[in-house]
């Protein structure tokens, strides 16, 4: 595949609740990450674009904004204070590249069948395995190769696990059964992590559809299809928005569309400052997790 076509301009202080990542297209014009970025990057519709909200072991919980125009990624705030995850042993900050699918919804008003549970309002999450550590806001080509189910404080909260098409080991991965024989231990950890991670906030453990059994690649590839079309549906506003942005500039049809130079604007009255929050020296500590 070839170079990203996109790229990010940071705006406001790091390690502040203004700090935004924005992103431009290759003409340097703003575009939203969960709008105006293709699901497939590809024709035939078998690799997709992966917006890398949280780089593999980092712990700043980063993620798209849905309130906000152009969708910028931004730090999760709990209590007026920056969000980190903590670190589990033996895990330390995410174990994947972490991040979303744009143009994809998981509607919550939709009741699963698979799961019994309706979806999160969030783009569906995405987890990539491959060797190299993304950045920040990095757009990548990535194939889908299975899922598992969280089931978060009662909603549906799919992970589609994929490898980045570029990656030396892509071409041994196609399908879950070769995540265990080529990545070994790496899907149970993966269920371990989602488990236990919100433990040390004094929330309970995460539980699982499937008993935490990972699903394939047709499955995921449907489930991604889905969460698309529950998309267009937002974006075309043939349903309720549930407080997001939909401003787009690519959308043909949407009624949420906007001409390029709106978007600038958007971009351009965004927050330069901040006040840059200390990193407690808590965020290093390991937590001992025992499950009942």
């Amino acid at each position: 595949m070839t170079a990203s076509k996109y790229q990010i301009a940071e705006r406001g202080a790091p390690n502040s609740t203004d700090y935004r990542v924005y992103f431009k297209n290759e003409n340097g014009q703003s575009i939203s990450p969960l709008h105006d970025i293709p699901l497939y990057a590809n024709d035939e519709r078998t690799v997709y674009n992966m917006v890398v909200e949280v780089p593999r072991w980092t712990n700043a919980k980063m993620e798209i904004s849905l309130g906000e125009g152009l969708n910028p990624i931004k730090q999760d705030v709990k209590k007026g204070k920056l969000r980190f995850v903590a670190n589990c042993f033996p895990h330390h900050g995410y174990i994947w590249n972490y991040g979303a699918f744009p143009q994809t919804w998981e509607n919550p008003d939709h009741l699963d069948a698979d799961t019994g549970c309706k979806g999160d309002n969030d783009p569906i999450d995405v987890l990539e395995i491959g060797s190299r550590i993304a950045k920040r806001g990095e757009v990548l080509q990535v194939k889908i190769l299975g899922t598992i189910a969280l089931i978060d404080e009662g909603e549906t909260d799919w992970k589609i696990i994929t490898i980045n098409v570029n990656d030396p080991l892509a071409d041994q991965v196609n399908d879950i059964g070769d995540v265990e024989t080529v990545f070994p231990g790496l899907l149970r950890a993966s269920v371990e992590w989602f488990k236990i991670y919100k433990i040390p906030d004094g929330k309970p453990e995460n539980q699982f559809a499937f008993n935490g059994d990972a699903k394939d690649a047709a499955f995921a590839t449907k489930t991604v299809a889905e969460t698309h079309r529950f998309w267009q549906q937002l974006v075309n506003k043939e349903v309720d928005n549930n407080g997001i942005s939909c401003l787009n500039t690519t959308v043909d049809g949407s009624p949420y569309l906007v001409a390029n130079d709106a978007a600038d604007e958007v971009f351009a009255k965004s927050a330069t400052g901040g006040n840059p929050e200390p990193v407690s020296e808590a965020l290093d500590k390991w937590h001992y997790i025992t499950l009942k």
